[in-house]
């Protein structure tokens, strides 16, 4: 069926476009009900974009809740096949506490999910399918990607528990170098013990500038695998058009009790914050009792609400 572009707003047209792509790479459309059982979200809050979720009790008596995700919903209603590749799109509006003064909005996003017998090349598919995701978006886009075996090694060697790991790793998410100073300070560890992994994190930019400092310093801590993992990953790129929207960004970072290996964002010019965000999440599949290991990522229309027909965001 031909569809005319011109009828559609920026959201509607771009959401073609991202289920064009990945329908022509394969991946088949996941649709869910608006609503699942309240505690497939309570048992796995840490993992969603908000606290919020809105809930009623159903005729039978149990506790439902308007779906605030839809990862969490494609796991719960798959199972493991040894050897198999499930491959699957969505294009599905979540409900979320946008801010404490907005309260709950509808937000629509479209996304990718390949669950199963995943390895490297997988990573390096969906990688590039993110990329091509952000350009159908706009041609003025960077992708961030890193690693959290590299972050969370380096953060393990100065942290002396779990709840100083996580204020490390909140810092490196911020980037705040003088944050992780002060916490390795207070704790007691040797002047300079926090300085590979400050060093990590200044370590930004493309792949080839980059990789090589990352590989030394991992080398020399204990991380050459995960290393050896993201240069795989970014060698994905080596000679294409999207090569020069690439950047290794460590503070490109996501829970490490539910992602792991590879993890990325994606952000478009005149856009604060990003519009996409993904990666491994071995973990997660772990705490919902499947053996399969998966990656992917989200597409946030609501964020490209300022886009014009030339993918320039308005002033």
């Amino acid at each position: 069926m031909q569809i005319n572009d011109r009828v559609m707003d920026p959201q509607e047209r771009i959401g073609f476009r991202l289920r064009s792509l990945y329908s022509d790479a394969g991946y088949c459309r996941y649709r869910m009900s608006k609503f699942e059982e309240y505690d497939l979200y309570s048992r796995n809050k840490d993992f969603l974009f908000s606290e919020g979720v809105i809930t009623f009790t159903d005729t039978n008596g149990r506790l439902m809740a308007l779906k605030p995700d839809v990862t969490l919903s494609i796991i719960k209603n798959g199972r493991d096949i040894p050897g198999a590749l499930r491959r699957v799109y969505y294009h599905e509006n979540v409900y979320r506490v946008a801010s404490a003064e907005d309260g709950f909005r509808e937000q629509t996003q479209v996304g990718v999910e390949c669950m199963g017998d995943v390895d490297s090349s997988c990573v390096a598919e969906v990688l590039k399918l993110a990329a091509k995701s952000l350009e159908l978006c706009s041609a003025d886009y960077v992708l961030e990607i890193s690693h959290l075996g590299i972050l969370g090694t380096l953060t393990d060697a100065v942290a002396s528990g779990e709840r100083m790991r996580e204020a490390l790793l909140q810092c490196a998410g911020e980037k705040n170098l003088h944050g992780i100073s002060r916490i390795c300070q207070e704790n007691g560890l040797a002047k300079g013990a926090e300085e590979p992994l400050k060093q990590l994190l200044n370590l930004y930019g493309p792949p080839r500038t980059v990789m090589p400092k990352i590989r030394k310093l991992a080398e020399e801590n204990g991380a050459a695998e995960y290393a050896d993992e993201l240069g795989q990953a970014a060698a994905a790129f080596a000679g294409s058009d999207m090569e020069n929207r690439i950047r290794i960004d460590f503070s490109a970072s996501g829970d490490t009790k539910y992602y792991n290996g590879i993890v990325f964002k994606g952000f478009i010019s005149g856009i604060p914050g990003s519009v996409l965000s993904g990666g491994q999440y071995d973990r997660l599949m772990r705490r919902m009792g499947r053996k399969d290991r998966a990656v992917g990522f989200a597409v946030f229309l609501n964020m490209l609400e300022r886009l014009t027909e030339g993918g320039q965001a308005d002033a």
